[in-house]
């Protein structure tokens, strides 16, 4: 129940877990804070079942996929010997079946099982299985950091997951673009805001190679949003504390600013949401604008005594001038 409770009442931004620092991320010393908005588009690895759906048929109503033990989270792989990659591809498979049964492998979690679905016909003559699928997201987060030595980046701070059933997108493939915020819908208790981006698809900044619960990580190939702005040093989390800190955040046109926030509670490494800080934003412009720390602002990187030191990753739905932050050493530990 405790877990349920705080899921209500934290929002992720772009619609976390404990970690051991890897050599590979120890090494990074120093990483550009970005803070500008970016469109992210990403395909999936599979297609996601977001819902059980009920046929209608001549005959009555029936879910073949339920009859079959297909859930709602669950990720489909392969239709028989055939790999599918987009709705179209299962939609393809169905209506090739002709009414007979396909063998459905799908990923559930960490394991993979095989179910047999048997289409049936809705009332206009074509076969279905009854499941709502999603192959692909689409939204806008804030690029948080990128290494100009290689090109890396991290954006969000978090994963980015089905909204309907917060399964992590497994992801094909992705890519990230420029973006400016065109208008705010400012945040409210209750009403978590957002940022209306306008995304300019034919100026792509680089792909995304990793989805993962600490955010998504790849490479940037254009460097025009970082080519002029310096490195800083990156903050262990033993170097956060309680206090002033800064936060980069692009909250309107192409424009990043600073906006002063407060460390008010630092958790454990282990904490089992993945928190690494909760931050009151203190600024009185940035309240003005957006009433807090709305929805598009996740991966917002937080500075503290010239270190970056994480990055904003979520909203508090009841209030949102307060939200949470993710480690800069947990980012880097999971890219």
């Amino acid at each position: 129940m405790q877990k349920n409770h705080a899921k209500r009442t934290a929002l992720a931004l772009f619609l976390l877990f404990a970690v051991t620092v890897s050599a590979q991320a120890a090494k990074i010393a120093e990483v550009i804070p970005i803070g500008h908005t970016v469109g992210i588009k990403m395909q999936a690895e599979g297609v996601l079942i977001v819902q059980l759906t009920e046929v209608q048929g001549a005959d009555g109503t029936r879910s073949p996929a339920k009859e079959a033990g297909v859930q709602e989270g669950d990720v489909l792989c392969r239709a028989g010997e055939t790999t599918l990659h987009s709705n179209d591809d299962l939609q393809k498979q169905v209506a090739l079946s002709a009414g007979q049964p396909i063998k459905l492998t799908l990923e559930r979690g960490d394991a993979e099982k095989s179910v047999t679905v048997t289409p049936c016909r809705d009332k206009t003559g074509a076969y279905r299985i009854g499941v709502l699928a999603r192959d692909s997201l689409a939204g806008i987060g804030t690029l948080t950091y990128v290494d100009p030595q290689t090109g890396a980046f991290g954006s969000l701070g978090h994963g980015i997951c089905d909204s309907e059933t917060g399964v992590l997108l497994p992801l094909q493939e992705g890519t990230i673009i420029h973006s400016t915020v065109s208008s705010v819908q400012r945040g409210k208790a209750g009403e978590p805001g957002s940022l209306q981006g306008e995304f300019s698809t034919e100026k792509p900044l680089g792909t995304v190679a990793q989805n993962t619960e600490s955010g998504i990580f790849g490479t940037i190939t254009d460097d025009s949003l970082y080519s002029e702005l310096q490195c800083v040093p990156v903050a262990s989390a033993d170097e956060i504390k309680i206090g002033d800190a800064e936060i980069l955040s692009n909250v309107d046109g192409d424009s990043v600013q600073r906006y002063s926030v407060q460390i008010v509670k630092l958790y454990p490494a282990n904490d089992e949401y993945g928190r690494s800080m909760m931050l009151r934003v203190t600024d009185s412009q940035l309240a003005e604008k957006t009433g807090g720390i709305v929805q598009g602002m996740s991966g917002s990187p937080i500075l503290q005594n010239g270190k970056l030191i994480g990055a904003v990753t979520h909203v508090l739905v009841d209030n949102p001038m307060e939200g949470y932050g993710i480690s800069m050493e947990k980012m880097l530990a999971a890219s």
